[in-house]
């Protein structure tokens, strides 16, 4: 039987195949994109993301449109981040959306997988997506966009992109789990990510990142059910997590506190935030959301915030008594105020945290130190003092060396 007059012959496909492997190999690699000039958002996520396509689109038109049709390229995309705190916001979530919308339906190229392990070997590209807040007066209302795509078999970034835009209007309260998160969860894991989703086309991405992308798609599910109040399934994922190779991460370890405390599991909730303490200390830095009662060293009034704040300290004492460090206590507050109001208020804040510590366990008395650093160290930075804002009023344990 003869083939239908718009089928290709097979042998003339295979031809067209190799050629445009050839075209490809050939091509220069891609210059990254950038608009530099101020946009409303949805017109900023527009152009990063045609520019970030555009540098993958390095064939003749006859030959792409040829190409695109022999093989449509994978695509999974792990969950865009705020650069600053490591968290996913209503506003990475509404980049995210609105990026891997106009894949779908305006390039017949790419095909989107769900972000899980089992599309991880089907799929060709990585996307990461970052929002990074602009530092001076825009700190508010503005942000810059980054996009990345990855070839997960070499591991080079074959297109970046970058845009401005305006951040008013914004959603950028964090997601439940980081929300609810009683640390700082940016780990080195996460600083790969963000590095990797800035790097130029034809440079590795991080490596330390990739190599744990498997888990990263595990993670990503127990979370879904975390933000979705299924914490039973979310623990469950967790632990599934943590048992893979890369699996022992902040990310996970938090997250199995996290679903204890939601299933009321006090005993086990507690071991695990030994764990995450434990694991902060081992990196040399943990960062801890106290909040404190305006203007006060007292602990937040509402004990649904501040219930767990005497296991927490008890967890730290512990830890950091059982690894015999010494320790920087680092009170920060929000930007709202005065820069002498906010060191005073933040080392009166250091200094009550270590006398709780000492009360806990006297040896540390000797090996920790208070220091105030107002609100010079902001992460967000937003001085809204809301949650959106809630790392910047944290206090932080950094690990020295003990005289």
């Amino acid at each position: 039987m003869k083939s239908p007059a718009h089928v290709l012959p097979r042998g003339l496909l295979a031809c067209l195949a190799a050629l445009v492997t050839l075209c490809l190999v050939a091509c220069a690699t891609p210059q990254a994109t950038s608009v530099s000039n101020e946009l409303p958002f949805e017109q900023a996520v527009a152009k990063a993301t045609d520019g970030l396509v555009s540098q993958t689109q390095t064939l003749p038109a006859f030959l792409a449109k040829v190409e695109s049709k022999l093989a449509k390229r994978g695509v999974v995309v792990d969950p865009f981040l705020d650069s600053s705190t490591g968290q996913q916001t209503g506003a990475t979530k509404l980049f995210e959306k609105r990026v891997t919308d106009r894949l779908t339906s305006s390039y017949d190229a790419f095909d989107l997988l769900p972000f899980q392990s089992a599309n991880l070997s089907k799929a060709q590209y990585l996307l990461t997506g970052t929002m990074t807040r602009a530092t001076g007066e825009h700190a508010r209302n503005t942000f810059k966009l980054n996009l990345a795509l990855t070839e997960l078999r070499s591991g080079k970034v074959v297109a970046q992109a970058s845009a401005q835009a305006q951040g008013a209007g914004l959603d950028n309260n964090p997601l439940p789990y980081y929300r609810d998160s009683p640390v700082l969860v940016k780990d080195q894991v996460l600083e790969g990510y963000i590095r990797s989703t800035a790097t130029a086309p034809g440079q590795k991405a991080d490596a330390f990142y990739l190599d744990r992308i498997a888990a990263a798609t595990l993670i990503n599910e127990a979370t879904t059910l975390y933000n979705s109040e299924r914490y039973q399934e979310a623990l469950g994922q967790y632990r599934s997590a943590l048992a893979t190779p890369a699996g022992e991460q902040l990310r996970v370890l938090n997250g199995i506190y996290l679903a204890n405390v939601k299933l009321g599991r006090t005993a086990e909730a507690e071991t695990a935030f030994g764990k995450v303490v434990a694991m902060g200390i081992a990196y040399n830095e943990l960062g801890v959301k106290f909040l404190f009662n305006p203007g006060s060293t007292e602990f937040w009034s509402d004990t649904r915030i501040s219930g767990a704040y005497g296991m927490w300290l008890r967890q730290i004492a512990r830890e950091s008594t059982a690894a015999k460090v010494c320790m920087n206590i680092i009170g920060h507050t929000s930007r709202t105020g005065s820069e002498q109001s906010n060191d005073s208020l933040s080392l009166q804040r250091a200094a009550y945290v270590k006398q709780r510590l000492t009360a806990e366990a006297p040896n540390l008395g000797p090996r920790t130190k208070a220091t105030g650093m107002g609100f010079r160290q902001n992460i967000v930075g937003s001085g809204s003092d809301n949650a959106v804002d809630a790392l910047d009023r944290r206090v932080e344990f950094k690990i020295v060396g003990c005289n």
